[in-house]
């Protein structure tokens, strides 16, 4: 249900800005949208697992915010990270 290490330096690396870079925008919401997408595959199998639902509405949360701060610092790299994770809006 979580992220590997291994998946999780791939994520940074693709996504980072920079060469020491762990902690932009782009890389928290690429991490956030991996955990997004595991919690919502084990949500399919455990309908009734409210706590993780919880967690999950959180995430979703978090990263709309991470999103909308990128848009208002940055607009074409708001647009770019949106296209490459394959987000709507």
């Amino acid at each position: 249900m979580s992220i590997t290490a291994e998946r999780r330096t791939a994520l940074v690396s693709e996504y980072a800005t920079g060469t020491a870079d762990t902690g932009s925008p782009e890389v928290q919401v690429a991490l956030a949208t991996e955990r997004i997408v595991n919690l919502t595959e084990h949500l399919k199998v455990h309908a009734k697992d409210f706590h993780s639902r919880r967690g999950l509405l959180m995430l979703v949360g978090r990263r709309r915010r991470l999103l909308d701060y990128l848009k208002k610092k940055d607009d074409a790299r708001y647009q770019a990270l949106i296209g490459r994770l394959g987000l709507r809006r």
